[in-house]
């Protein structure tokens, strides 16, 4: 399996109040680095968010920086921030084997 050549730092953030937007995910987290994304899925029947997202910094000090600050409060709510353990991808091209033996 091929590495990416470009590193991601992301963290996971649960806990996310309902109207809390993706705008304001990258204004808080912009406070400790430059945000490269903010990936927040969608539930398609309801139009809400789920309640969690992954915020990708360009930097390791920016997603070293966030997950230092504790705690995190947005709209009066404490968020869930932790260090995303595996990289957020659409499809992988691994074989059942090389996946279970990871």
């Amino acid at each position: 399996m091929a590495a990416s050549s470009k590193k991601m730092y992301q963290v996971f953030v649960a806990k996310i109040p309902w109207t809390v937007a993706t705008r304001e995910m990258k204004e808080y987290f912009g406070q400790f680095g430059p945000v490269k994304n903010c990936t927040m899925p969608f539930d398609r029947e309801t139009g809400f968010h789920k309640g969690f997202c992954w915020v990708g910094f360009s930097s390791e000090e920016g997603m070293n920086n966030a997950l230092q600050k504790e705690p995190h409060i947005i709209e009066g709510s404490k968020l869930q921030v932790q260090k995303n353990q595996r990289p957020f991808t659409q499809k992988s091209n691994m074989t059942k084997k090389e996946f279970e033996s990871e």
